[in-house]
């Protein structure tokens, strides 16, 4: 398919130089705030991450890996961890390098998504990239906490950059990736459940998910790994915890349940399954339906625009660990990315959805985090919040799905306040 914005005469032209210094001056800051903020060990870190740096470097490097049951992660980021044993770098400083070089790549999908949202607008693009890279909840879960989020949120973001360029197989190959890395990537699987029902994805293309996951089993398989261990790990994460919400901006908050919470936990999840199987549902429909706004319902729905695409995609992140019992603060950090880039796809309407995600998802770190403001935050508050944004984007996203939109499958709608190169009618107009 041929690049329409590349050829667009209405494509507004950048000095390549200073674009390049810009990016070369915000990467350095980046990087700066994360390096002052190095030195810090966090509880996790002491508790967990250096422990098992040590049990690792004592015990052979790779060949510590034939029985992982030390950590509670699965083998692709002990590989990295592992790496680590093998380079003259503290432990502390290489763990949190690890996540600040996926920080970068977070934010580099970032801008390659917003350049294809917002062709005619290259300082968007970049002004998304900026905007991901500096998130107090990127900064800190990398820089302060040395935590790892940022490994399988960039590749769930890689999969919708290749769910935008029509790369099925590609993109189902990165949420592989990324639920090798880290289970809260199943946040993002009832949007891919809709790509496939409305027919953007192939179904035969989501075998490609659990072969990226079992590929990156095989190392550990072959220096002597239970492979029963591997395939469950994730069953027994599940079963550590049994707090109703692990100062997560949760419903989760506003349920109280004093003693055995294993009803309400099964309850929930029960709950969370037949919403959002509705909402999978109500959105499959709409797109199917034959109506102006989703004009075909052969293979691949004409409705489901780039922009569409984002939006579901923000949806899935936010709504899925609102609604889930058990969660932690750090399970909305794939909804700080994607709320920031659905802003930028719609900036009229949803410029607030990210502050208000951020209020939420950040206070929730410094609640969990910083024992001098702990008993100034009110985790209550914070859900309230991350409640408003969930309206706000469930919404918005709605209100889309229900619009006529001009343009041919695959195409973004512009941006609101830019001209769409398939129609004279600025997006905002056709709303």
């Amino acid at each position: 398919m041929p690049d329409t914005a590349a050829e667009d005469p209405r494509r507004r032209t950048v000095d390549p130089t200073v674009l390049a210094l810009t990016a070369y001056t915000a990467v350095m800051l980046a990087l700066s705030a994360r390096a002052f903020l190095m030195p810090d060990e966090s509880g996790d870190y002491l508790t967990f991450l250096d422990p098992w740096y040590r049990h690792i470097a004592s015990n052979g490097g790779f060949h510590a890996l034939a029985d992982p049951g030390f950590s509670d992660y699965n083998v692709p980021y002990l590989y990295l961890l592992t790496a680590l044993t093998y380079l003259p770098l503290p432990a502390l400083a290489g763990i949190k390098w690890i996540s600040i070089l996926f920080d970068l790549a977070l934010a580099y999908y970032a801008f390659r998504i917003v350049s294809r949202l917002r062709p005619t607008q290259p300082w968007a693009a970049f002004g998304a990239a900026a905007v991901v890279l500096f998130l107090p909840t990127v900064v800190a879960n990398s820089g302060w906490w040395g935590q790892c989020d940022a490994l399988y949120a960039a590749f769930l973001v890689g999969g919708i950059h290749y769910v935008l360029h029509h790369r099925p197989w590609w993109a189902c190959t990165f949420f592989g990736v990324a639920l090798a890395f880290k289970f809260q990537a199943v946040f993002l699987f009832p949007f891919l459940l809709v790509l496939v029902l409305v027919g953007r994805v192939p179904w035969r293309s989501l075998l490609a998910v659990p072969a990226a996951y079992l590929v990156l089993d095989v190392p550990a398989l072959m220096l002597g790994a239970d492979p029963w261990r591997l395939l469950t790990v994730y069953a027994r994460q599940t079963d550590t915890y049994h707090l109703l919400s692990a100062n997560a901006p949760s419903v989760y908050e506003f349920v109280s349940a004093p003693g055995d919470t294993e009803m309400v936990r099964n309850v929930g999840v029960l709950v969370a399954g037949t919403l959002v199987s509705l909402l999978i549902g109500l959105t499959v429909w709409s797109l199917r339906r034959g109506r102006r706004g989703a004009p075909d319902s052969g293979p691949g729905v004409q409705g489901l625009t780039d922009t569409r695409v984002v939006l579901l995609a923000a949806c899935s992140s936010v709504v899925v660990p609102f609604l889930l019992p058990s969660m932690h603060e750090r399970y909305f950090y794939v909804a700080d990315v994607l709320t920031v880039l659905a802003a930028f796809a719609l900036p009229r309407r949803l410029w607030y959805v990210p502050v208000l995600v951020q209020l939420a998802s950040f206070g929730s770190y410094l609640r969990c985090n910083s024992a001098d403001l702990a008993p100034y935050l009110s985790m209550p508050a914070h859900s309230a919040l991350m409640l408003l944004a969930l309206l706000a984007v469930v919404r918005t996203t709605a209100h889309e799905l229900r619009t006529p939109r001009a343009g041919s499958y695959g195409h973004a709608p512009a941006a609101e306040g830019t001209l769409s190169p398939e129609s004279p009618v600025s997006a905002s107009s056709a709303t």
